[in-house]
């Protein structure tokens, strides 16, 4: 049964993966079927594991019970979004990026509130299973529950009830850039590639804010392949002044192999900024052992990468430490919350340049975003994000959505971001980052 339930919420978590492997990749539709509900079976296996396993302590009292559910579940996510390179999208602890728990979310994380909300849910069923007779000790549970679950919800209705860890750090205009350029032209020479040259030259060449963001692979092609001078204009127009810019476009060459990058241009460089994709995704950006013969049926270009390292450095510009993070990057927070193991260096905005029109006009628009948003809570620090057809948006460091542009239109997002910094120390006097926190409460919790 559990298998059952987790290959079909999971095939209608991520359907969506049709449309970029049938309509764009051109994989026949019966065999793009078969794809996804067999990912959507090998991951639910966790959970088949999970249930399995709860099968067996279900006995061992409701209180016992249903924390067993509750972490055992959590396993499940955790294994799901980190073995085999991990895709823990759509899990439950997403959800609640908005309600009662999502004021837990800064101290235990996006697994932690999956944790919460699972227990909550299990207690739910194990009351009504009692048959109604709740004597005290269930009584005290239930104030628990509601300790856990209504008390911090008011305190957000109430601020300054309920204390932030970080403390703002100024603040920074910046331009996003949207050119929705057709999935199915975007790497064509004769259509989309000269579009989006065209557009977003014009844009980073007439911006005025502080910082200008064009999204993934904005520029279509390696610089050595770009027109004449088109890459060294764009680096002079950011050379001087008080204007930077954070690029989207594929490097390297058939030598060294090919990186899915950001570019940062600023006055006075010594050298480009540059932060190279870590987290690749598979079939689309790397080929998995074995299975060359799957990806020559799809027709993806740019389609081997080389990773970038853990934990590459922020781009400094104004004050501010500008976490780069590329597509489906911002679904790992363990690996963002490397970049705040040294204090000193860690970010004050986080920056997500996506080019998510693989697929379509979908759910996975409104996914994403909510992925973002819950980054943007753990940390308690902003996130900007500037993608190809949607969603571009500023989320401020409590999660909320600032400022946004419609799907689907081409246009530029002008807006300002608070930069956020500095957090708290734990009670005690332990001061860590805040990935450190949320880590040290997940253990705790685990």
């Amino acid at each position: 049964m559990g298998l059952l339930f987790a290959t079909v919420w999971l095939c209608a978590t991520f359907w969506w993966l049709y449309v970029s492997m049938h309509t764009f990749a051109g994989l026949n539709a019966a065999l793009t079927v078969l794809a996804i509900v067999a990912l959507a079976m090998a991951l639910g296996a966790y959970y088949a594991i999970a249930c399995g396993l709860y099968w067996r302590l279900r006995q061992r009292g409701p209180w016992r019970s249903t924390l067993a559910f509750a972490a055992l579940w959590t396993m499940a996510e955790m294994a799901r979004g980190t073995w085999l390179t991990g895709f823990g999208w759509g899990a439950v602890g997403y959800a609640h990026a908005d309600g009662p728990l999502a004021a837990w979310i800064p101290w235990v994380g996006s697994y932690g509130v999956g944790f919460l909300a699972a227990w909550v849910a299990a207690a739910g069923i194990a009351v009504l299973r009692s048959g109604g007779a709740v004597h005290r000790g269930w009584a005290m549970r239930l104030v628990l529950v509601f300790v856990l679950v209504v008390v911090p919800g008011l305190a957000l209705l109430v601020p300054g009830l309920l204390p932030g860890w970080s403390t703002p750090a100024g603040s920074l205009s910046v331009t996003l850039l949207q050119g929705n350029i057709p999935q199915d032209e975007k790497f064509q020479s004769g259509s989309g590639v000269p579009l989006a040259l065209g557009w977003y030259g014009d844009q980073l060449n007439h911006s005025h804010t502080d910082l200008v963001v064009a999204p993934e692979t904005a520029i279509p092609l390696l610089p050595q392949d770009l027109p004449d001078d088109y890459w060294a204009a764009l680096k002079t127009r950011f050379a001087s002044g008080g204007q930077a810019a954070l690029i989207g476009v594929p490097l390297g060459n058939m030598a060294e192999g090919y990186t899915n990058s950001v570019v940062g241009l600023g006055p006075n460089q010594q050298q480009v900024w540059r932060y190279d994709k870590h987290h690749l995704v598979p079939f689309g950006e790397f080929i998995p052992p074995l299975f060359k013969w799957f990806t020559r049926m799809m027709n993806i270009p740019l389609g081997d990468f080389n990773r970038g390292a853990v934990g590459q450095d922020s781009f400094d510009w104004k004050g501010q430490r500008l976490a780069a993070n590329i597509c489906y990057e911002d679904l790992f927070g363990e690996e963002l919350g490397v970049r705040f193991v040294d204090p000193a260096r860690s970010p004050t905005i986080f920056v997500n340049v996506s080019n998510i029109g693989w697929f379509g006009d979908t759910v996975a628009i409104d996914q994403h975003l909510q992925i973002s948003r819950m980054r943007a809570l753990e940390f308690e620090r902003p996130m900007v994000r500037a993608t190809n057809t949607g969603a571009t948006v500023i989320i401020d460091h409590t999660g909320q959505v600032a400022q946004s542009l419609p799907r689907y239109t081409r246009g530029a997002l002008v807006g300002t971001v608070q930069g956020a910094t500095a957090p708290r120390p734990l009670p005690g006097g332990w001061g860590v980052s805040d990935y450190g926190r949320c880590g040290y409460c997940q253990l705790l919790l685990f």
